[in-house]
């Protein structure tokens, strides 16, 4: 699972920040996410909560579906989120990552 390319959505809390990335090894990335490593924005805001997946056989795809949600409008990534994981639950815990702390409101979401 980990190196095939994927587009995933990363959130702060439940209906928090949200952000999109692109990867060829999503548990690499992930970790690298929650460690702070090449990872500015979400790390500022606190935004580690994997709440979407996307697999892809071929990273070109991968990139334009990627373009794509970076375009869309936030209610859709949010629709998008919520009819696969309605309570946007922390999808890398089955991956073997630990839960991520929630984080308050007022804390950058």
């Amino acid at each position: 699972m980990d190196r095939d390319p994927f587009v995933y959505l990363l959130a702060s809390r439940f209906r928090g920040s949200i952000y999109t990335g692109v990867t060829s090894d999503l548990m690499r990335r992930i970790w690298e996410h929650r460690n702070g490593v090449r990872s500015h924005f979400p790390s500022r805001y606190g935004i580690f909560r994997l709440v979407h997946v996307e697999a892809f056989g071929d990273m070109e795809l991968a990139i334009r579906r990627e373009k794509q949600l970076k375009n869309w409008h936030r209610p859709w990534k949010i629709n998008l989120i919520e009819a696969n994981n309605p309570h946007w639950l922390d999808l890398a815990v089955d991956l073997g990552f630990d839960p991520v702390a929630e984080r308050s409101k007022r804390g950058g979401g």
